[in-house]
């Protein structure tokens, strides 16, 4: 039990793309394929899941902070809830309790992309299965991706023009805001500030500050494409009238 939890792990390393990350990408799609075929549950149930999920995400992100704690890493410039996918945790746990229209839309056009990418590429360094990080990061990924499906397929939510207008202005307004906090206290929250010192695709894209234009625009292209099955459902059924 302690090796699980160990700030020093000596187990194996993760593996980008190895056994233990395929299977956990997969598991993580089987889940979500589930919701597709469990449309039409009672009220009580789909309380429960919302609630199971809210649950699980809040105790998931607790105890990454209680084990960051542990190990001497807590620190105001790393773990404060800042990242997207970190803010994003704590407003679908909301969502899912409260079924906010207004939370679904960034949980939808900016939590589905960003966990995407989180889980395709994570940042764990050495914490391999079965580590406790390694089951954090997929847990606390996987299921904003999951809630997000959930308030889709089972609650009947979906963006819509306008939520891509709400969801850019008020991203841009919040990269301003971060900015402006990683300033002051010398944290680099959103990789805004100055490209992470560990190996990411920001790498591949030109230095600061022109590699933020490109973020801006893939995350744009990002919300169109999670956007677009609903504007081809639109049209079909305006060409139907």
């Amino acid at each position: 039990m302690g090796k699980f939890f160990a700030g020093d792990y000596t187990g194996p390393a993760f593996e980008l793309f190895g056994i233990s990350h395929i299977a956990a990408l997969f598991v993580l799609i089987a889940m979500n394929v589930l919701l597709l075929r469990f449309k039409n549950p009672d009220e009580n149930r789909k309380f429960a899941i919302r609630w199971s999920l809210s649950l699980i995400l809040c105790g998931n992100e607790i105890a990454w902070h209680l084990w960051n704690i542990a190990v001497g890493r807590w620190s105001i410039q790393t773990m404060l809830p800042l990242h997207l996918c970190s803010a994003l945790v704590w407003m679908g746990a909301l969502m899912l309790v409260t079924k906010s229209y207004r939370i679904y839309e960034f949980m939808y056009l900016l939590g589905i992309g960003g966990a995407i990418q989180a889980l395709a590429t994570p940042d764990i360094g050495i914490y391999g299965f079965p580590h406790f990080r390694f089951f954090q990061t997929f847990i606390s990924h996987g299921l904003i991706i999951t809630s997000a499906i959930y308030m889709t397929v089972v609650e009947g939510f979906r963006p819509q023009w306008k939520s891509l207008l709400r969801v850019v202005v008020w991203m841009n307004v919040y990269v301003v805001i971060i900015y402006y906090i990683n300033n002051a206290i010398g944290s680099n929250y959103l990789m805004i500030n100055y490209k992470p010192n560990i190996p990411s695709l920001l790498d591949i894209l030109p230095p600061w500050p022109t590699y933020i234009l490109y973020m801006e625009a893939i995350g744009f292209i990002t919300i169109l494409l999670l956007y677009l099955p609903f504007a081809i459902r639109d049209w079909r059924q305006f060409k139907l009238r």
